[in-house]
């Protein structure tokens, strides 16, 4: 977020997410179905599977947890009809919302994200009524406390696997890639043994919105709280800055 520590947002995040460990297993473990669906059951032969197991490691679920779904879904490929969606839209104040959803029943997940940005006061428009918004890059988050290798090695490192950009936070270092290359960079710095906080690709919005209403903050916190509870739904990317 703009004039503060990204780190600290995901840490936010991830604090708030501890309590609904089971959700983010959930949505993992959909994604890891539809992974092995797609290219088997060998992360070193399926890209897209390497990548959610690097999700799943960076969200703190265990190893034998991966095995299991990943065997669950070899022995379960013909079972798996998980769909994704993708829903734009505008919360209060006109603030973006992208909603991505990964879903076995896409009439249920259309009404629930509906009613979320009803309840909170907003409302889904067309698809890239909003998108345009934002950018698409790979975006990998690591902590200066976990991190050993000092800053500008570090820089050089990122750079030469690929990386688009690189910067510094007070707490954190930011790696920023093109979509395409975001696996490569991901795979080259864990194989240098670089601990990831974070690491997927995302919708960065090009511009952030602060909303001074304490009514609008209310309502756009009530969408992104509903989204947050849906299993349905993946990820939720929004240009509103919440100041934290």
């Amino acid at each position: 977020m703009s004039g503060h520590s990204k780190f600290a947002n995901i840490k936010h995040k991830k604090e708030k997410n501890d309590a609904a460990k089971g959700k983010i297993f959930t949505v993992i473990g959909r994604e890891i179905a539809v992974a092995v669906k797609e290219g088997g059951a060998d992360p070193a032969n399926n890209s897209k599977l390497s990548a959610v197991i690097a999700k799943a490691k960076a969200n703190n679920m265990p190893n034998d947890t991966i095995e299991r779904g990943i065997k669950k879904a070899a022995g379960d490929i013909g079972n798996v009809n998980y769909v994704y969606n993708t829903y734009e839209g505008y919360g209060p104040a006109g603030t973006a919302i992208i909603v991505k959803t990964l879903t076995d029943n896409k009439n249920r997940t259309a009404s629930n994200v509906r009613a979320a940005f009803t309840k909170g006061g907003g409302n889904v428009g067309t698809t890239g009524c909003v998108s345009y918004m934002f950018d698409e890059k790979g975006q990998i988050i690591i902590s200066k406390e976990e991190c050993e290798t000092p800053a500008d090695d570090l820089m050089m490192l990122a750079l030469d696997l690929g990386a688009e950009d690189f910067s510094e936070e007070e707490d954190s270092y930011e790696i920023i890639t093109d979509p395409e290359s975001f696996p490569a960079v991901r795979e080259g710095l864990e194989k240098e043994g670089i601990p990831m906080v974070e690491a997927d690709v995302t919708m960065i919005p090009q511009n952030y919105v602060t909303l001074t209403s304490d009514e609008d903050k209310k309502k756009i916190q009530r969408i992104l709280d509903l989204l947050d509870e849906d299993d349905d739904v993946q990820d939720v990317y929004t240009n509103y800055d919440d100041g934290e």
